[in-house]
């Protein structure tokens, strides 16, 4: 009998956690369904390419297939605004992970074990990046690799869709290039003379990928492109 009053304090405890995680779940739910409204009402493809603002991203994971249990590790951004990459407008953060990180991995970003298990957890940092992206549109460079792992963490966190519009930098690259051959983030920093500064860190790929969207902007205005609806028309006819 004398442990009754410690069983009805674990079961309280439980429940009041079991009541936060529902109640921090239906904000975060509430908080999807309002950003997709949102999104309905902006039409960025009318929009003059040297005006566009956006958010650009890069992940970093654990494999290629999030359908066979590879995870996000990172997520950065940079905002572009009227045309202009903000750096001090920038979004990064690690993603807790439990399990041993793969020795290539660990060389190839930096990351570690002991940072991750500190992290937050996939939920709150997907949160947070959408609250930092808002009803922007996204730009990732081969955005493939970031559209399958949002697709899968919006539907597992959220059971929700991805649904924002997500720029991939080869809509701007295959225009101006059409027989050139998809490579590296780095190899077209090279070719377009751009610094390569913390690649294979989340937020530093952002930070290249917006340097090398707005290049390429330039050079599509110059072949006649005044917004994106142009681009798409023209990547269609080389088709």
């Amino acid at each position: 009998m004398a442990l009754e009053p410690f069983f009805q304090f674990v079961r309280k405890l439980n429940n009041n956690r079991f009541g936060g995680l529902q109640s921090q779940n239906s904000q975060h739910l509430a908080f999807m369904r309002q950003l997709h409204r949102e999104m309905k009402d902006y039409n960025v493809m009318e929009e003059p390419l040297e005006k566009i603002s956006a958010v650009v991203f890069d992940i970093e994971t654990t494999g290629f297939y999030p359908e066979k249990g590879d995870r996000i590790l990172s997520i950065g951004a940079v905002k572009i605004i009227d045309g202009q990459m903000l750096e001090s407008e920038s979004f990064y953060s690690l993603v807790r992970f439990e399990e041993e990180l793969p020795e290539g991995i660990k060389k190839l970003t930096g990351i570690n074990n002991k940072e991750l298990l500190a992290a937050p957890s996939l939920s709150e940092v997907m949160i947070q990046f959408f609250k930092f992206a808002q009803d922007l549109p996204l730009i990732a460079h081969h955005s493939s690799h970031e559209k399958k792992f949002m697709q899968h963490a919006s539907w597992t966190m959220f059971k929700t869709s991805f649904k924002h519009r997500l720029f991939d930098t080869s809509f701007l690259y295959r225009l101006i290039e059409p027989q050139g051959i998809s490579i590296k983030l780095e190899d077209f920093c090279v070719r377009n003379g751009i610094e390569i500064v913390d690649r294979h860190h989340a937020l530093g790929d952002a930070k290249l990928t917006a340097e090398l969207w707005l290049c390429y902007i330039i050079k599509v205005r110059n072949a006649g492109c005044e917004t994106m609806k142009d681009v798409y028309e023209k990547i269609a006819k080389l088709s």
